[in-house]
């Protein structure tokens, strides 16, 4: 069998007949739900999820930086970029 990622187990059966009680057995760490002994799912605390969510999105956007780093830099000055945002602005407005 693979590695569980949770101390606490609990099966679906367990989990439809008292999810609170599995929900305070777990005391904020997160549940592997088995089915025939094998997991299907891992139920975690809210925090923990977002958390997680959080860090994924910073492990991308670290890889898309180190993907940049290699990117040719384009010099410009502050007075170019601010035009540049003012004519995109502008452009846009014309759109809409």
């Amino acid at each position: 069998m693979k590695s569980l990622f949770a101390r606490l187990a609990a099966t679906i059966s367990e989990l439809k007949a008292n999810p609170n009680e599995v929900l305070n057995q777990a005391n904020g760490e997160p549940v592997v739900i088995l089915s025939h002994n094998k997991p299907r799912a891992y139920m975690v605390p809210v925090e923990t999820f977002e958390a997680m969510q959080e860090q994924l999105e910073d492990y991308r956007l670290l890889q898309e930086a180190r993907k940049r780093m290699d990117d040719e830099s384009v010099p410009v000055t502050i007075d170019e970029l601010r035009a540049a945002i003012q004519e995109k602005s502008a452009q846009g407005m014309e759109q809409a």
